[in-house]
């Protein structure tokens, strides 16, 4: 007997009872719908790690740091006037730059700072760079943009499009997630003011509301606040030479910071700081400011992706701390593997009920068809033929579930990323759930499969009916 032969009689068979069909069929539908959409979760969490790595120097990038350093923050004063306790600093980066393997090696100096717009107040969460760091963080910027111009005489910034949210009312200390309204700022038009000694901003604050707020003790307060008042913080003005590309909702590796060129950040602080410590550097024991330059972090990029794990060793011998884009994905995959597995297994749940039905709708069949099934022995039909029409029969049931139910994954990835605003709502950069192709090939096969061997037993207890027996069957 042909093939289509089969087909044909498979499908007439399917078609003469139409409910269980569309029952059964709406199984499998439900079973791979749901193994699809779980799975797709993970790896819709696992591309967002992608772009991130990505934005964040790729594969092949290493972050150094020293051993005191905490967030660019020094906690403990050095135990001599020269002492060097894994800082790093430019003869640091000189000797990066030096070792085999290293294609780049480029400063990070992190500090926070305040910005003042108007009624508007912000808290910044700053980072100079050199002009090729900044290049290596492939930024897409808002049409208009561009990176900040070390030959510049302001500090030009480039803004993540979630710093937007970091700035509130002055008066009231209401911002974004107080009244769901953004700050009226257009950061490529608007001029700002830079503050980058907090305390002694926040302490001049401090004191003029304490030398206004009391008509008790007046001249004693006021003399207070006019002696705390002679050092006042230095306000910068500046302007964003470029904006990340996107709205608040749309999260990327580069969504809460604000960059600027290095150099231009370094002269400013050694101006204003001129004689003290720079807020972030270490000092001496005696409190003098250390003599070198120290950054809170290098970049490192590594000519070979094969060379990164050896690179990271070698720093670390150096007495160094060392993490790598390529561990953190290693650890990334794991965990994703783990969410992976439980979505999947909770999915599979649903297509396991969907197998059983299979099996029972084939079983019922061969009662209701045992007189036909004794027929096509006795006519010649092989045992081989009557098996195969039956899985084919489960195969069908698992095709056409498969297919309609990776249609209905399709439109359920669609709503999942609609209502979380694109990954968005949950803190991802990028769609929430992703379904690439080989998700769907694989979820229609496993389909297909689970009806064939939910349909093989069922099929071989027709190839062993008595034709007679089946015959007298009423």
């Amino acid at each position: 007997m042909r093939w289509t032969d089969l087909l044909r009689m498979s499908i007439s068979s399917l078609r003469r009872r139409k409910l269980r069909t569309f029952l059964t069929i709406l199984g499998v539908v439900i079973g791979t719908a749901s193994i699809v959409v779980m799975i797709s979760l993970g790896l819709g969490m696992q591309e967002s790690v992608y772009r991130e790595i990505e934005q964040s120097g790729g594969m092949t990038s290493l972050t150094v740091t020293g051993k005191q350093t905490d967030t660019g923050m020094y906690s403990s004063s050095l135990g001599s006037e020269e002492e060097s306790d894994k800082y790093i600093t430019d003869e640091v980066i000189a000797q990066l730059r030096e070792m085999e393997h290293v294609k780049s090696a480029e400063p990070v100096l992190s500090l926070n700072a305040v910005a003042l717009k108007g009624k508007y107040i912000g808290y910044l969460e700053l980072r100079g760079m050199t002009p090729e760091g900044l290049k290596q963080l492939k930024m897409d910027l808002a049409p208009g943009g561009t990176l900040p111009d070390p030959d510049s005489q302001n500090l030009d910034l480039v803004v993540g499009n979630g710093v937007i949210q970091s700035f509130y009312e002055e008066s009231t200390g209401k911002g974004y997630w107080d009244t769901g309204e953004l700050p009226d700022i257009d950061f490529m038009k608007d001029q700002m003011f830079l503050i980058l000694d907090e305390s002694t901003y926040f302490q001049s604050q401090e004191n003029t509301d304490m030398g206004t707020g009391s008509e008790n003790g007046e001249n004693v307060q006021n003399g207070g606040a006019a002696s705390a008042l002679k050092k006042t913080a230095k306000k910068y003005v500046v302007k964003a030479s470029g904006v990340i590309e996107g709205d608040i909702n749309a999260y990327n590796a580069n969504y809460y910071y604000v960059y600027c060129d290095l150099d231009t950040l370094k002269e400013m602080l050694k101006k204003e700081f001129r004689g003290s410590v720079i807020p972030g550097q270490p000092s001496t024991k005696s409190g003098k400011p250390y003599s070198k330059f120290v950054y809170s972090s290098a970049t490192v990029q590594a000519d070979d992706m094969e060379e990164v794990d050896a690179l990271s060793a070698q720093i670390r011998e150096m007495g160094y701390n060392v993490s790598t884009n390529a561990e953190y994905m290693e650890s990334m995959k794991k965990q994703f593997a783990m969410v992976q597995a439980v979505l999947g297994g909770i999915g599979a749940v649903s297509l396991l009920v969907a197998a059983i039905g299979i099996a029972n709708t084939m079983m019922m069949s061969i009662y209701e068809r045992t007189k036909e099934i004794g027929v096509m022995k006795v006519i010649g039909c092989s045992l081989k033929n009557i098996k195969q029409m039956f899985l084919l029969e489960a195969a069908f049931i698992g095709f056409v579930g498969g297919v309609i139910g990776s249609v209905l994954s399709f439109l359920m990835s669609f709503v999942i990323n609609f209502l979380t605003g694109n990954g968005s709502a949950i803190g991802l950069d990028g769609n929430i759930s992703y379904i690439p192709p080989w998700l769907m090939a694989a979820a229609l096969a496993f389909a297909v499969l689970v009806g064939m061997t939910a349909g093989y037993f069922p099929a071989k207890r027709a190839m062993r009916l008595s034709p007679l027996a089946a015959i007298r069957n009423e």
